[in-house]
């Protein structure tokens, strides 16, 4: 097992790792939308939600890995009104085939987030 860790997201803000190697299967922890720079979360969905994704790539690239290699992807929003504008997002991200998803809207998420997404990817 390797904890795999970049600077270009944000360090966890609890006893966790960003993400986990094990048996070529990488386990990334959920991402919120956190500048990594000023660790603030900015006010728009859109926003957040993009930097959600350049975390998980930074991360995925530092475990020699890329979007294509995400099989399972876990979102959670604060609001299930966003969805549209998710799946808009999420296309920029990802080509078909997709990998497997759910959605979930929570009732709250950290820092005041809006999006959170945690994913799974394998070499």
């Amino acid at each position: 097992m390797l904890s795999v860790m970049t600077h270009r997201a944000p360090a966890a803000i609890g006893p966790y790792s960003q993400a986990i190697l094990m048996n070529n299967t990488l386990f990334v922890s959920g991402q919120l939308g956190i500048d990594p720079g000023t660790s603030s979360i900015p006010e728009g969905f859109e926003e957040q939600a993009n930097l959600v994704f350049n975390h998980i790539k930074s991360i995925l690239d530092a475990a020699g890995m890329g979007m294509s290699n995400i099989v399972k992807v876990t979102v959670f929003l604060k609001d299930l009104d966003d969805f549209t504008l998710l799946n808009d997002i999420y296309t920029r991200y990802f080509s078909a085939p997709y990998p497997a998803r759910e959605v979930v809207q929570v009732s709250r998420l950290p820092k005041g987030g809006k999006i959170e997404i945690s994913v799974i990817a394998m070499r």
